[in-house]
């Protein structure tokens, strides 16, 4: 050992899926981590020879695996969980959602439900995640808290709100709050006109001016309902792509989210200029909006990520359930069992989500160089037994209760299944609290 390198921190697991190459498992192998970053990854019995750590942790029955990302949330969210259940879209929002909000939200509000939010999915082993809600900076300064990763979105909305007054306000303040936080090494940040109904197409022009000097990615609701597209047409005599195709928003840097009503040429359109998804597909169902063409959108080249939407249409922050999800509801909408494999519904969890937000040279798998943003998953449980294919068992079987630790940016967040940080019992009594406030306009 006197040549042996100093490290952080050295994982030692079963397994390792590091998503890229693509489709492998390696086994008995290790991870070593310094400064943050990946250093190495290798056969555990070179790993004990070549490194020493201050933090050692022998994972015998886990899997490691690159962290998730969330690719689509409103993290504030999570105090208006299972609020207004049991409807559709327009009369949710309308007749529940945007008055409940139009009277409760606030900095406090936003700051205390992100905080419970980046909890749960740190917990279920969300590493980053993608925000659109009013008061981003309360998001941000939550995220920044509990030790998570975050693409802040600048929302941008062409009616007033507690946050702003008019759609110049929106993007001033949000602007503003990416200046000043645009150090924080765990944020990134987004543009977010929240869609094309709620936005007109001189504050889209706007939007697109910012994104391409600031090279940010734009982050929008799209083709959710096809009373969406309805609408658009009645108004605009277009659907919504084509209107936005023609303002010049279709580019490498947009995100679709939803987009549960794309016909062929628009998944070829969006795939020829770049564009990402964000394919939420609990929220799609649970608000009866359709069922995505994913294998479709796959096929013609599209980079597809996974979003569980907010608490208030899913009603939780669970990737894994959205990953095996994602899978099965691909298969069954193109009747093909091939259309979704593991590995590829693994990938949309991950890697794809981080490349949609311009991060992955720096996430989503696990390669020497990245952060050290990574999960372990314990496979030793009934649910996860046998294990034949440590890849098919994470899509699956596996459950968020089965993570047992998870590492940001090479910080333990989660050490054998609880927080290192954070305090879980003031959280609850946070929700409790904004339950007694939120209760009586029911």
């Amino acid at each position: 050992m006197q040549n042996a390198h100093s490290v952080d921190t050295l994982i030692e697991a079963r397994w390792i899926v590091p998503i890229e190459p693509a489709n492998t498992v390696l086994h008995d192998h290790s991870i070593a981590i310094d400064g943050g970053r990946i250093v190495a990854i290798l056969p555990t019995s070179e790993a004990r020879q070549r490194f020493v750590a201050r933090n050692y942790h022998r994972l015998s029955d886990h899997v490691l695996m690159p962290g998730l990302v969330n690719l689509h949330t409103h993290a504030a969210m999570t105090l208006l969980r299972g609020y207004a259940d049991d409807l559709p879209l327009m009369e949710w929002l309308k007749g529940h959602i945007w008055p409940a909000e139009a009277k409760h939200v606030s900095t406090d509000f936003v700051r205390d439900g992100a905080r419970i939010a980046c909890a749960e999915m740190l917990k279920g082993g969300t590493t980053c995640f993608n925000d659109m809600y009013f008061f981003p900076e309360a998001v941000a300064e939550a995220a920044v808290d509990c030790g998570i990763r975050a693409a802040i979105g600048m929302i941008v909305i062409d009616f007033p709100t507690a946050y702003a007054s008019d759609p110049d306000d929106y993007l001033n303040k949000g602007l503003a709050m990416r200046d000043r936080m645009n150090d924080e090494p765990l944020l990134s940040f987004t543009l977010a006109p929240h869609a094309p109904y709620t936005v007109s197409n001189a504050t889209f022009e706007k939007v697109i001016t910012y994104a391409s000097q600031l090279d940010l990615p734009i982050h929008v609701h799209l083709h959710e309902t096809a009373d969406e597209i309805t609408q658009s047409l009645a108004q605009y005599q277009q659907r919504p792509l084509a209107r936005l195709h023609q303002l010049g928003l279709t580019g490498p840097n947009l995100i679709a989210v939803h987009a549960v009503h794309l016909n062929d040429d628009e998944q070829a359109l969006l795939a020829q200029h770049g564009s990402h998804i964000a394919h939420c597909p609990a929220s799609n169902l649970k608000l009866a909006s359709g069922f995505a063409p994913v294998a479709s959108m796959l096929a013609h080249g599209l980079n597809v990520g996974i979003g569980t939407d907010g608490t208030a249409s899913n009603n939780k922050l669970d990737m894994f359930s959205e990953m095996r999800l994602a899978a099965l509801l691909a298969k069954g909408v193109a009747h093909d069992a091939a259309a979704l494999p593991a590995h590829i519904a693994l990938q949309m969890a991950t890697l794809n989500g981080a490349r949609a937000l311009g991060l992955d040279q720096h996430i989503g798998s696990l390669l020497p160089g990245k952060c050290a943003d990574l999960i372990a998953v314990d496979l030793a449980q009934l649910n996860t037994l046998p294990c034949f294919d440590p890849i098919s068992t994470l899509a699956y079987s596996a459950g968020r209760d089965q993570v047992s630790h998870v590492w940001v940016n090479g910080e333990l967040r989660v050490d054998n299944h609880q927080f290192t940080a954070l305090d879980e019992r003031t959280l609850k009594i946070t929700a409790n609290v904004w339950q007694s406030r939120i209760q009586p306009s029911n």
